[in-house]
Parts: structure tokens; C-alpha cells; sequence
């Protein structure tokens, strides 16, 4: 069975359109773009799906909007009239929101990540354990509408605004979390007012330092009584019994024996003798 009710035809020009910037090949280039796209070819519509890759690389999408739960678009067909695309997914609430970003905060690596304007390879794992899927898991969890007069889902048309739908994401990622509910400053600023109360709540509770007025008085006294300093009773020839074995010696008398008389005599006498 064709894929394809009306005949073939061949789409107007547009004048400054959208185009991929990918020309042959894979369209997605990242990982988070690439389970996006995974998603669609897993209909197994691939006639409908190589017709949109070339409206996407022959710049046939007009214009396209990513909102909260909804992307949409104007693709120009063979008709005058461009046609209407929506991508419609479920967006999370203000609840499930404050859930992630709870989430996202307490583990330093993910928060720094994203503030830093990256997109962990594992942050799709931080969304599940919340129980919130960041990508569709199959067509069945986005609703797509067309205009057109096509009967199959998806159409070119849709295929189309989802290819540079997936460029976007390349892109910037933020879109990824935009389509779910959450723009890219409400998130960070979000992020880093956590992180700060989590770095408040962690600290010591500070104490009162009097200001100088107060202690001036005792300002030059000693807090606390300093310790008598008293000299380390050493041998005389402590330092000669730290050398290391010196392979010199005169007439059989090793280096340290013959320097050793010198030593005591230096120290006044010869009392510490028997300490050698």
C-alpha cells in the first residue's frame, strides 16, 4: 500500500525558509537530538520521513516556534497557502518542575552542567527517577497535526519541522526543556537560588564579633598566658650523628670520629662525651 492518497507534486519555492544545515546523512548530531530523532524513525515511515528530510535541507519550513507543550510551524507545500504544523507534547507542571529542579540542585554535577550551559549525558536518568520522561518515548506520547491533506501521521510536513526541530536542540539544548514547561533563564535562575539556600543551610550558625569600640581596652592585652620558651637539650655532636655514612676516613679513622673532638671542644669541654 502507497503511503501517499493525493499524487505527487512538486512544492513551491520559498525565499528564505528554514534549511538543515546538514546536507547528506544523519540530521542530529548530538545525543539528545539523536533520541528525538530515534523516536520518529521508530515509526518506520520511511518514505514519509526522506521527503521531510529533503522539505528540512530544501528549506521548505517558513518559520518555527518552540513553547511551552507545543512547537509550531508554516511549511510551504505545492499549494499557495502554506501549511499549519503543530507538535504537541505534555508539558510538566509548576509540582513536577519543583521536583526536578530539586533534584537537579542537590547533585552539584547537574546543576553545574547546566548552569555552565551544557547538557549532561545523563541528566535523561534524573527525569526518570522523578517519573517525568525528558524525550517521548514513541510517536504515541506526541500529538501531530497538519494541515495538509495527507492522511498519514507523520507527514512530510511534520517530518520536516521535526528534523530541524532536532537541529534546534543541537543547537541549544534549553529547547528540549522549553517544549517541557521550563525556559532556560527561569531554570537557572531557579537552579542557583537553590544551590545558594543549599550552601546557607550547610554552614556554621554565625556569631556576634563585638565591634572595636567595644574592646579597646583590652585591645593590647594577651588573651592567654604565652608559653616559656625552653631550648631542646641536645648533644654537642647531635648534628654529626645525623650525617649519613661518609665513605672518608683518615688513616682508618672514620670522617665523623676525627670532626667529633672539634665539636665538644666548641661546646667547652668534654662533659656530653659519653653521650657519643
Amino acid at each position: 500500500m502507497t503511503d501517499r492518497f493525493y499524487p505527487a507534486s512538486k512544492p513551491r519555492a520559498v525565499d528564505g525558509g528554514i534549511k538543515a544545515r546538514s546536507k547528506r546523512g544523519a540530521i542530529a548530531q548530538t545525543w539528545w537530538s539523536g533520541r528525538f530523532i530515534q523516536v520518529l524513525e521508530d515509526m518506520g515511515l520511511g518514505g514519509r520521513l526522506q521527503r521531510g528530510r529533503r522539505y528540512a535541507r530544501a528549506g521548505q519550513v517558513i518559520d518555527m516556534a518552540v513553547a511551552a507543550g507545543l512547537v509550531s510551524a508554516q511549511v510551504q507545500g505545492s499549494r499557495p497557502r502554506p501549511y499549519r504544523v503543530r507538535i504537541s507534547i505534555a508539558a510538566f507542571d509548576k509540582a513536577e518542575w519543583a521536583r526536578l529542579e530539586q533534584a537537579l540542585a542537590d547533585q552539584a554535577w547537574y546543576a553545574a552542567q547546566l548552569l555552565a550551559g551544557s547538557m549532561p549525558e545523563d541528566l535523561e536518568e534524573v527525569f526518570a527517577q522523578a517519573g517525568l520522561p525528558l524525550f517521548p518515548a514513541s510517536g504515541k506520547d506526541m500529538s501531530m497535526d497538519c494541515s495538509c491533506p495527507d492522511w498519514g501521521v507523520p507527514c512530510k510536513h511534520v517530518a520536516a519541522v521535526c528534523y530541524l526541530l532536532a537541529e534546534s536542540f543541537d543547537e541549544d539544548p534549553f529547547r528540549i526543556l522549553a517544549w517541557r514547561g521550563r525556559d532556560r533563564e527561569d531554570l537557572l535562575d531557579n537552579l542557583r537560588a537553590l544551590r545558594s539556600s543549599s550552601a546557607t543551610r550547610g554552614s556554621a550558625p554565625r556569631t556576634r564579633v563585638a565591634p572595636l569600640t567595644e574592646c579597646l581596652a583590652a585591645y593590647f592585652v594577651p588573651a592567654a598566658a604565652l608559653p616559656r620558651y625552653e631550648p631542646a637539650q641536645l648533644p654537642v655532636d647531635a648534628v654529626l650523628r645525623q650525617l649519613p655514612d661518609v665513605p672518608l676516613d683518615v688513616r682508618g679513622i672514620p670522617l665523623a670520629e676525627l670532626l667529633r673532638p672539634a665539636y665538644l671542644r666548641m661546646a667547652g669541654g668534654v662533659a656530653q662525651v659519653g653521650d657519643a
